[in-house]
C-alpha cells in the first residue's frame, strides 16, 4: 500500500525527510498524516519519526539549512519548519515511566517499540518518504473497518495517559464506523478507568471535548460516554438525549457542526469551569441556555442576538422539543437580525433622560417589535 497524496511530495516536506536522511538516519511519517491519508481525509500537522536522537535531528536540518525549534527535546520532539510549514520529528522512543500525565522516556532504534507506545493501532502506521506504509502491528485491518483499538491492553494504555479514554470516544466519533459501535474492551476499559479522569487538567478535558463535539457526528460516542458513567464524571449533569436530533436538525438545515452550540445541549453544571471556557466561550454558552428558555420569536432572536447565536437557538429548541424548525424560522431570524429600530435616545431628548429615557425606549422598541418591525418612527413617537 502507497500514500499518493499532494503533501507527502510537498518540496518542504520531502527537504526534511532528506536531511535526516543524507545524515544516514530513518524518516518515516507516523501517526496521524498516515491514518488520514489512507482514509482520504484532509491531512494537517505532519509527524515524522526517526531513529537519530534529537541532537542529530537538530543538526542535519541546519545542516540542510531548515529551521529547528526544539519543542519537546526532552521527550524526543525537535519542529523542523521547511517551506513554512512545521514537521514534528520525534526520536524513537519506549515509555520507562508514565503516571496518567506525564512519561520518562528512553529514545531508542525499534520501529516496534515505538509503536507499541502509541495509543490506537489506526495510530500506528508508518510511511516511508516515498509513501510505502509500514504496519507493525497490524493496524490496518482496524484502519479499513474504522475500528477504534487501543494497542494491546486497554486498561495498561490508559494507566500511561488517562486522556487517551477520551481520545478512544473522540477518535469513534471522527474516523470510528457509526454502524460498527465501539470495541467493547476499550469501553469497558474506559468505564471502569473513570475515576482517574479527575487526575486530568481542566484544560485537557476541554480541548479533548471541543475535538469531539466538533466531529461529523459525535452523538454516538457521547452516548456511549453517558452509558459508561465518563460523560457524568467529566460534566455532571449532562445529558446527551438532545444530540443526536440536534445534528440531524443540523445536517436537514445545512448547518456546519459547532462544539459550543452542541455544548449547550448538553447541559450539565459549572460547564464553563469545568471545561475552561474563555470568556466569550462562557457568555456565548449561557445566551445559548438563556435563549432555549425564553419563549420569543426567531425574528426577535435575530434582531437582539444576530443571526448565529439566533440560529443555534432556533436549532436547540427543535432538537429539545424534538421536532424541526417552523418552515419560516430562519426568513424571520434573517429579517430580525436585519431590521433596526427607527427611534433613537436623541428622539426622545431632552423630554425623557437617564431611567426614564431607557424605560421609554424599551417600551418604544417593544412595540417596534410586536409589529413585525413594521411601525415607523412617527407611529412610534
Amino acid at each position: 500500500m502507497r500514500i499518493e497524496d499532494d503533501w507527502i511530495r510537498r518540496p518542504g516536506t520531502r527537504a526534511v525527510c532528506d536531511a535526516l536522511v543524507a545524515g544516514g538516519y530513518r524518516a518515516l511519517f507516523v501517526g496521524g498524516c498516515v491514518r488520514n491519508a489512507l482514509l482520504g481525509v484532509p491531512v494537517g500537522d505532519i509527524d515524522i519519526a526517526t531513529d537519530a536522537p534529537p541532537e542529530a535531528v537538530m543538526a542535519c536540518a541546519q545542516e540542510a539549512e531548515l529551521r529547528p525549534v526544539p519543542t519537546g527535546i526532552e521527550h524526543g520532539t525537535i519542529t523542523v519548519v521547511s517551506g513554512g510549514v512545521p514537521h514534528e520529528v520525534t526520536t524513537f522512543r519506549a515509555d520507562i515511566e508514565t503516571d496518567g500525565r506525564h512519561a520518562q522516556v528512553a529514545f531508542g532504534q525499534s520501529i516496534e517499540a515505538d509503536a507499541r507506545r502509541r495509543d490506537f493501532t489506526m495510530n500506528a502506521l508508518y510511511a516511508t518518504p516515498d509513501g510505502h506504509v509500514i504496519d507493525p502491528l497490524g493496524g490496518l485491518p482496524d484502519l479499513r473497518a474504522r475500528r477504534v483499538r487501543f494497542i494491546g491492553d486497554p486498561a495498561q494504555r490508559i494507566r500511561e495517559d488517562t486522556l487517551r479514554i477520551l481520545r478512544f470516544f473522540r477518535f469513534h466519533a471522527c474516523y470510528g464506523d457509526p454502524e460498527g459501535g465501539l470495541d467493547a474492551e476499550g469501553l469497558a476499559a474506559c468505564a471502569t478507568a473513570q475515576d482517574s479522569l479527575a487526575t486530568l487538567s481542566r484544560e485537557r478535558i476541554g480541548a479533548e471535548m471541543r475535538k469531539l463535539l466538533g466531529a461529523p457526528d459525535p452523538a454516538p460516542s457521547v452516548a456511549a460516554m453517558q452509558a459508561a458513567g465518563v460523560l457524568g464524571a467529566i460534566l455532571p449533569g449532562a445529558d446527551g438525549a438532545a444530540l443526536a436530533p440536534l445534528v440531524h436538525i443540523e445536517s436537514e438545515t445545512g448547518t456546519p457542526p459547532d462544539s459550543l452550540r452542541r455544548l449547550a445541549a448538553l447541559g450539565g453544571e459549572d460547564v464553563p469551569e469545568r471545561l475552561r471556557l474563555s470568556r466569550a466561550e462562557s457568555r456565548r454558552l449561557a445566551r445559548l441556555r438563556d435563549g432555549i428558555a425564553d419563549p420569543v420569536s426567531p425574528a426577535e432572536l435575530g434582531y437582539r442576538l444576530g443571526v448565529r447565536d439566533g440560529g443555534d437557538i432556533v436549532l436547540l429548541r427543535a432538537a429539545l422539543l424534538g421536532t424541526p424548525p417552523a418552515p419560516d424560522a430562519f426568513d424571520d431570524l434573517r429579517r430580525g437580525a436585519a431590521a433596526v429600530c427607527p427611534v433613537r435616545a436623541t428622539d426622545l431628548m431632552p423630554g425623557h433622560s437617564g431611567a426614564d429615557l431607557g424605560r421609554r425606549l424599551s417600551e418604544i422598541e417593544a412595540r417596534w417589535i410586536a409589529s413585525g418591525f413594521t411601525l415607523g418612527r412617527e407611529d412610534l413617537l
